[in-house]
């Protein structure tokens, strides 16, 4: 069985950073993985077989995302 997700980000005054951020964390993407930057969201869509991979999977993009939107907060400063 497959499991799809997609995480999908939206927000008008952050769109910027949002697509900075998908930008930079696209090249760690997997093979099951793919990024899709919109003028008004990014998404990002995973497809696995198995729950615990999905987790896995969610949880190390978050703290990459969370890494990056840091180093971005930085950079602006």
């Amino acid at each position: 069985m497959k499991i799809n997700t997609t995480i999908e980000f939206r927000d008008e005054g952050a769109m910027q950073v949002a697509k900075r951020i998908a930008n930079s964390l696209a090249p760690d993407n997997l093979t099951n993985m793919h990024t899709e930057v919109k003028d008004d969201s990014v998404s990002i869509h995973i497809s696995t077989e198995k729950i615990t991979s999905l987790i896995a999977t969610v949880d190390d993009l978050m703290m990459n995302a969370k890494l990056a939107e840091e180093i971005a907060e930085d950079l602006e400063e």
